[in-house]
């Protein structure tokens, strides 16, 4: 994966209409910025080519879809050898509950993003999964009250 040399102001003109409506047809996108369609195929080709453009999908509401809790779980392993590592990282994997997962710096090895239906769905899945069977010694978990900021895309570089 090659990222194209650098970025140009077109190119992130492109990146930024992408993250705003993924949905947009070519001729939309080509529209936008002022590009003609063929030359916006292609750019989007390459940057599809060099692993910018990483995917497409759509955004869910997750209370929409009954997961009503959301919380941060700060996660400390028992062990640091390269088994446990991987223990953890493929228990993790395999739970729907966990959205996203980063290895951290500091006093805490992991943090978790969770998402469940209720504290009892969050109970359970810290006692029977977490706790029991990945290896962790210390969980800290904080709940989310509200949402202020939650990013469509990533921040683009400016030239």
């Amino acid at each position: 994966m090659d990222v194209p040399s650098p970025l140009d102001r077109t190119d992130l003109r492109l990146l930024a209409q992408l993250q705003t409506d993924g949905r947009a047809s070519n001729a939309e996108l080509a529209a936008r910025i002022n590009l003609s369609p063929s030359a916006c195929l292609r750019r989007i080709q390459r940057l599809e080519a060099a692993g910018v453009i990483a995917g497409y999908g759509a955004r869910l509401e997750a209370r929409a879809l009954g997961l009503g809790l959301q919380a941060f779980v700060r996660v400390q392993l028992a062990q640091h050898d390269q088994p446990a590592i991987e223990r953890f990282a493929t228990a993790v994997t395999s739970w729907d509950e966990v959205v996203a997962c980063h290895a951290l710096t500091g006093d805490m090895d992991y943090l978790l993003h969770i998402l469940v239906r209720d504290l009892d769905h969050f109970s359970r899945f810290l006692l029977d999964w977490l706790l029991a069977q990945a290896g962790v010694a210390d969980v800290n978990s904080s709940f989310v009250l509200r949402t202020v900021k939650d990013a469509a895309g990533i921040p683009l570089p400016t030239t």
